[in-house]
């Protein structure tokens, strides 16, 4: 049985969401499927590259909102990250993400999905991680899913709800 559970943190500065990439990736409990929500410029792409840091990853993390997928074979596990924004029927958004995910499976590869509330599946194994900016500056991040390990140090912690 899976438990859910939320954490939240304050992040203050753009190094900070890049941390809690870092460490999502270096858990033990590390998820293989990541939903990431917020509006343009939360710092999806941010996180996705302290991600990629920590994976051993060289390239440069883009936004793949026009290419709609990025592939890094060469992570530890590889990274596949998709960006769902272009899509605006949940059935290509959905083919889309099932070709990736079986992608991803086949490589042992941690899948990233920014935009998946184009989708139209239930993903109940996933975690999400919602990113929003604060009136007084940095970004508020809530993460949810079943088994979340404990909060990392270095990220400011908040116990701040959402607005």
């Amino acid at each position: 049985m899976t438990q859910s559970t939320d954490r939240t943190w304050t992040l203050k500065d753009l190094e900070a969401t890049r941390a809690l990439g870092q460490w999502l990736v270096t858990e033990t409990a590390r998820p293989a499927l990541l939903l990431l929500n917020g509006e343009l410029g939360a710092g999806k792409t941010s996180l996705v590259q302290g991600m990629a840091l920590a994976l051993g990853i060289e390239e440069p993390i883009t936004s793949p909102t026009f290419a709609l997928s990025q592939h890094y074979p060469q992570g530890q596990p590889p990274l596949v990250h998709l960006d769902l924004y272009r899509l605006e029927l949940a059935a290509a958004a959905d083919d889309l993400f099932l070709q990736e995910e079986e992608e991803a499976r086949s490589l042992g590869a941690l899948l990233v999905v920014e935009w998946p509330e184009r989708l139209s599946l239930a993903l109940p194994e996933a975690w999400s991680l919602q990113l929003t900016h604060r009136p007084e500056g940095g970004r508020l991040a809530v993460l949810r899913g079943p088994n979340l390990p404990s909060a990392p140090a270095g990220v400011e912690m908040s116990r701040s709800e959402l607005p």
